[in-house]
């Protein structure tokens, strides 16, 4: 009988790592074993895929480091019928983690090129649960509906009104506050009957959340 084959010694780290630093959820795990992370870095970047460490892509933003994207989801405790909203495509990655724990995710991207490059990638991967809007992540289209989950992959200096009222009741928001060049604090909102229940978490970094749509490089 022939043995399965191992995965190689990186991915094995990677998903050791992941345990170290407190991810315990089987189905991040899984999630984050099963999407390929080199299929979203730069080429001259994939010897670093699996490295605990963000990484440059096209237009001046940046793929997360693999334990705060673990970490994010983590925090929204998604379930198979939720629906998701992401405010910041980038690379398609956190998408793709998204696409393996719920129901559907809607994902607004303002780089029209960062936006391409996503969809065919997820479709590559067959993320067919996912859509790709070019598009405000600060005016989110109003036939967009309601989200059980909305996360934040960019730093906002505030959380909009603007946002919170498209989650729906016991729903939860994932969003870097604070400052645009400096740390932020990952804070966490759930929606109850008496209004917003806010936490702040875990101290990050990321590049800033800007309004409009980007300009064509």
């Amino acid at each position: 009988m022939p043995t399965a084959e191992k995965p190689p010694p990186e991915k094995m780290m990677f998903q050791l790592n992941l345990r170290r630093r407190g991810i315990s959820d089987q189905a991040v795990l899984r999630a984050m074993e099963a999407i390929p992370r080199d299929a979203f870095v730069e080429p001259s970047d994939r010897r670093h895929a699996y490295d605990d460490t963000a990484l440059g892509i096209a237009c001046g933003q940046t793929i997360s480091q693999p334990f705060v994207v673990a970490y994010m989801t983590e925090q929204l405790q998604l379930r198979g019928e939720h629906r998701v909203l992401e405010i910041g495509t980038g690379s398609g990655y956190q998408a793709a983690i998204l696409s393996k724990l719920c129901r559907q995710v809607v994902s607004i991207e303002r780089f029209r090129m960062l936006a391409d490059t996503a969809r065919k990638r997820l479709k590559q991967l067959h993320c067919d649960n996912v859509e790709v809007l070019l598009g405000d992540g600060f005016d989110i289209p109003a036939d967009a509906g309601q989200f059980d989950r909305i996360i934040v992959t960019a730093a906002m200096v505030e959380i909009p009104d603007a946002l919170t009222r498209r989650l729906e009741g016991g729903g939860i928001l994932i969003a870097p506050v604070g400052p645009h060049n400096g740390v932020q604090t990952l804070v966490r909102l759930v929606r109850t009957d008496a209004g917003l229940e806010r936490k702040a978490l875990v101290d990050v970094r990321f590049v800033p959340a800007l309004p409009g749509i980007a300009r064509e490089l």
